[in-house]
């Protein structure tokens, strides 16, 4: 018993030992495994006599069996025997290509040379001789077989071509092969089965017996189908092979020939079937293509589940070409899309065969599913288009009632010829919403997949409705009722989200958008219509909104409810013909009605999106005012009152407050420069000095309110149009008496830690600065040469980049101290 190490040094020594105890076991076994291979190539060689006399190697105790323990034997001589397996199966193919370019040789230029019997007696000897080679297989030969076995399959493809060139040469080329192949196949699988343990010739039988009637079709002068036939008859013989046939080499020899030739006949059908002008010449395609999914069907019966999968949906593709090829010729090219998708459709009660395999049945499925895919994309370019048409209303408003929808789409230019596309989408939403209560009637939960199928039907429905209104050129106002209704019906379900999936009810709120916009456009032709449809559709979302348990489709639906009341106030301006800046008087209604809807209700999730669909009505009034100052003014402080309403809400107070006085000195301003006043500090300056003192009593009385509330709005007033005035002004009064006002507010800031004092009077200060040496910098600039510029800006930059790190931290502790400031 070898004792534990019991220091690092042992233990290493130890290991030393053991691995050259490894290295000498490597050199014994490696000799022994040499002399076993000379021993062996002796017995193969005739008469097997044990090396070394008989005798184990010397030395070797016990007997051979402990000859490599002892004393190995000795390693037969470098160079004295050939090499391993893959040496003998090099020698045996250059050996096997050196004969079969010898035979192609002699066949092609020594033949003529022969006479009728010296040919015979040369291809019979030659190929009976090399047909003769498994018996080589009696002596353990078996690479050597198999090599000479290729070689003679080889020699009778040239003994079939030598018989026809020498023999047979006015016989017809494809026939003569057709013949060839097939007696070529049969021979081969007869000595496939005879010989047993060569490989080759039974793939080769497999691949010979692809083309004899294919072959033989050509000859006959078959036209496309006849061929299109022997191909689907040859590629389901080789499917019966390879079921039949336990050999992997030959099932998989066998799969490939079929998928080929299932494959040519399959394109065949699909050619034939498509330029067909009748009925009866689709009818022979159609049944060519059944035959291919017959043929794929039995392929894949008992399949693996990926093999099965694919043959079912090839399977089912391949039957719709063939019945829908038949069918469509009997309607216009515009509904041959509905044809397939009918088609298609029908493959669905495969699934309810119990003796069709599942694998093959979710196959089919899906070759339907697809089916309905393309036949919905080939026709949503064309749903598009007519969804977009009435946007050519917004060109000419309220032009007046047209007798069709289909007029008022004419200015898109673009709508279907006929009722195929909103068939199309009608049908596909059919089959989802089959798809979909097939599986909740199952008890899966409506999530997933089947969420999607509910969902698709629900768009589907949706995109189908406007564009089969448009496609029929249905009556105007029946129109808008339809899209009105379909609205209520998609808020409906979009509410209702504890019995609809989050998938489809999500779905159902963003198409009843859709469907509202679409409504909303082809209202807009009429203004009465524009009065009914957009009220009507302000009770829905709110209704929606009120109803819903949902945060995003309640803030959508409350969101659109103010959009369609601002389309509602903007049309009243319109009739009333008040113009743009009045009308946005008119608009400020509809903000004004969620301020007060605000301080009622004090809901953050309901008064969010209110406000923020009354930011944007405030938007869309400033707009329509800009063009009139006075109106502008007029806009902006009637803004600064909702503001400073809605800064009555403890929650709105700080940002309300901020907006509201931003917007008075904002409308202050507008309105000064509008009414061309030049001095304004005689309207502001006032106003300035009583906000201050009530800013001044407002800290007294509470000292921690910030600068900014206390004294930002006074200041602002004054120094804003002062600097605006500033600038066009000539004389030099302004600027000092501004420079000297805002270097005291600067001053009073800096000592009294006022932060709005010492921003707004620095900045002021700053300005004034500017517009004053503006004009010495320009002289300076046009007196420098024009490299001077870059150079400067160069050393500005170098000089930033090298006191980067002292400048940031200037820059923090002056914003800590400006924060430390009130």
């Amino acid at each position: 018993m070898t004792p534990l190490p019991s220091s690092p040094a042992e233990e290493l020594a130890l290991l030393e030992r053991e691995l050259i105890w490894l290295n000498t076991r490597r050199v014994q076994l490696l000799r022994r495994r040499s002399w076993l291979k000379a021993a062996l190539r002796a017995q193969s060689a005739g008469g097997w006599q044990p090396p070394y006399g008989g005798q184990p190697p010397q030395g070797a105790p016990g007997g051979w069996a402990h000859a490599p323990a002892a004393h190995p034997a000795p390693a037969v001589p470098s160079g004295s025997a050939t090499g391993g397996p893959g040496a003998q199966h090099v020698l045996l193919i250059l050996g096997g290509l050196l004969l079969a370019v010898a035979a192609i040789a002699f066949t092609l230029f020594s033949w003529g040379e022969l006479g009728i019997a010296g040919r015979s007696v040369v291809l019979a000897g030659v190929t009976a001789g090399a047909l003769g080679a498994p018996v080589l297989l009696r002596r353990g030969l078996g690479a050597t077989a198999e090599s000479v076995g290729a070689v003679a399959l080889l020699l009778t493809v040239l003994d079939a071509y030598a018989l026809h060139a020498a023999v047979l040469p006015e016989a017809d080329g494809a026939g003569y092969a057709a013949f060839a192949s097939g007696v070529l196949a049969a021979g081969w699988a007869a000595y496939g089965v005879g010989v047993g343990r060569l490989r080759l010739p039974l793939p080769a039988a497999v691949v010979a017996g692809q083309f004899p009637l294919v072959l033989g079709a050509w000859a006959a002068g078959g036209s496309a189908l006849v061929i299109g036939w022997a191909l689907l008859v040859t590629a389901a013989g080789s499917v019966v092979v390879a079921a039949r046939v336990p050999v992997l080499a030959v099932r998989a020899t066998a799969w490939s020939g079929a998928g080929v030739t299932w494959a040519g006949g399959l394109l065949i059908g699909l050619g034939e079937s498509v330029s067909a002008s009748g009925p009866l010449d689709a009818a022979a395609p159609g049944v060519l293509l059944l035959g291919a999914a017959a043929v794929a069907l039995r392929a894949v019966w008992r399949a693996p589940q990926e093999m099965a999968v694919t043959g079912g949906v090839v399977a089912g593709l391949a039957a719709v070409a063939g019945v829908g090829g038949v069918l469509r010729t009997e309607v216009p090219w515009s509904w041959a899309v509905v044809v397939y998708l009918v088609c298609g459709a029908a493959l669905a009660p495969v699934a309810r065969i119990a003796v069709v395999p599942r694998p093959v049945r979710g196959g089919v499925l899906g070759a339907a599913a697809g089916v309905t895919g393309v036949a919905v994309l080939a026709v949503l370019p064309s749903a598009a288009a007519t969804l977009l048409g009435p946007a050519a209303v917004l060109t000419g408003l309220w032009a007046g009632a047209p007798d069709g929808t289909r007029e008022l789409a004419a200015g898109a230019g673009a709508w279907p010829d006929a009722l195929s596309v909103p068939v199309v989408l009608l049908v596909a939403a059919v089959l989802l919403g089959a798809v979909y209560a097939s599986l909740v009637q199952e008890g899966r939960e409506p999530a997933g997949w089947t969420g999607a199928a509910g969902a698709g039907a629900v768009g589907l429905v949706s995109a189908a409705v406007p564009v089969l209104l448009v496609s029929a050129d249905v009556a105007y106002a029946a129109a808008l009722v339809v899209d009105l209704l379909l609205v209520a019906g998609l808020l409906a379900a979009a509410v209702a989200v504890r019995r609809v999936p989050a998938a489809a009810g999500g779905t159902a709120l963003w198409c009843a958008v859709a469907v509202a916009a679409h409504a909303g456009l082809l209202a807009l032709a009429v203004e009465p219509a524009t009065y009914a449809v957009f009220g009507l559709l302000l009770v829905l979302f709110a209704a929606s909104a009120a109803r819903s348990e949902e945060a995003v489709a309640r803030s959508l639906a409350l969101v659109l409810s103010v959009v369609c009341a601002l389309v509602v106030a903007s049309a009243a301006g319109a009739s009333l013909e008040l113009g743009a800046p009045r009308t946005a008087v008119l608009v400020l209604a509809v903000p004004a009605a969620v301020v007060v809807l605000g301080l009622w209700v004090r809901t953050p999730a309901v008064v969010v999106p209110l406000e923020a669909g009354a930011g944007f009505a405030a938007l869309v009034a400033l707009g329509l005012a800009v063009t009139d100052g006075a109106y502008l003014s007029l806009v902006l402080a009637l803004c600064g009152v909702l503001a400073a309403a809605t800064a009555v809400r403890p929650e709105r107070r700080p940002g309300a407050g901020y907006l509201a006085a931003g917007l008075f000195a904002t409308a202050t301003w507008v309105r000064l420069v509008s009414a061309g006043v030049t001095h304004p500090e005689a309207y502001t300056l006032p106003v300035s000095v009583i906000a201050c003192a009530v800013g001044l009593l407002r800290r007294r009385t509470d000292p921690e309110a910030s600068s900014w509330t206390a004294y930002g709005p006074g200041l602002g007033v004054t120094l804003g149009p002062s600097l605006l005035a500033l600038w066009s002004d000539p004389h030099w009064q302004r600027p000092l008496l501004l420079g000297a006002a805002a270097l005291a507010v600067t001053v009073t800031g800096a000592v009294r830690r006022l932060q709005a004092p010492l921003l707004l009077g620095g900045g002021t200060l700053a300005l004034v600065a500017l517009h004053e040496l503006a004009p010495h910098v320009a002289q300076v600039f046009d007196a420098l040469p024009r490299w001077s510029v870059p150079a400067l800006a160069g050393l500005l930059l170098l000089a930033l980049g090298a006191t980067y790190e002292q400048r940031l931290r200037d820059a923090r502790r002056l914003r800590e101290h400006l924060g430390r400031m009130r």
